[in-house]
């Protein structure tokens, strides 16, 4: 089976999540126990492609990566970043979080905190959520009128596409759980000491509404 091919989201189409039963493993088949073993041993043979490959972009020095994560709270968008790109060299890769904005961010297109955060030649980004929040949360939540966070979609396409021009290549995943799932996530932050300081109202409102940008936004 073709995960990549299996996973991908056409340009133009439309995806419904209500009908991916996010259990779902693409490319793997078994029992559970089996299944992780499988993919750990293709995790590490990816990370040891990605590797020598991350040398190659950075010898060349005229091309970037982009990758932009979004997902739920405890979609697993940290374990991600810490698995497939913590083996990495550090020199050459950078993550982003972006939370609620600062006075000064607020002071500038919603944009702007954005682009100054997307890879120089040479390094890979990781975006941990992203510009997405600006049409996702805002939209939800209703804390712009929609006059305003409509006319980003076309922005946003305009922004990737100058990228993409610039060289920088912008690789795009959703981490698709459950509420069920999040549910039990989030109870377990609880019962674990170590973890319960990632555990907030907050957390859970947000969580429970597909992202946190907080109730401050730009209305350009």
């Amino acid at each position: 089976m073709n995960a990549r091919k299996e996973l991908l989201v056409e340009p133009g189409s439309r995806v419904e999540l209500s009908k991916i039963d996010p259990s779902h493993t693409p490319g793997l088949s078994g029992k559970k126990a089996e299944e992780r073993a499988a993919a750990e041993g293709l995790l590490a043979a990816d990370v040891a492609t990605m590797q020598d490959l991350q040398y190659l972009l950075w010898a060349e020095g005229t091309r970037s990566l982009l990758v932009v994560l979004q997902g739920m709270d405890t979609a697993g968008k940290d374990g991600l970043i810490r698995h497939v790109f913590g083996p990495l060299n550090p020199q050459g890769v950078g993550v982003v979080n972006f939370k609620q904005p600062t006075p000064e961010e607020l002071s500038h297109d919603y944009l702007w905190r954005v682009h100054r955060a997307t890879p120089a030649r040479g390094r890979i980004v990781v975006f941990n959520r992203s510009h997405y929040e600006d049409v996702l949360v805002v939209r939800v939540h209703g804390l712009v009128p929609k006059a305003v966070w409509e006319k980003r979609y076309d922005e946003i396409n305009a922004f990737e596409r100058l990228l993409t021009d610039s060289g920088t290549r912008v690789l795009k995943f959703f981490l698709h759980i459950s509420k069920e799932e999040q549910k039990e996530r989030l109870e377990a932050r609880l019962d674990h000491p170590a973890k319960r300081w990632k555990f907030s109202e907050g957390t859970w409102w947000s969580g429970r509404g597909g992202g946190s940008i907080g109730r401050r936004t730009r209305m350009s």
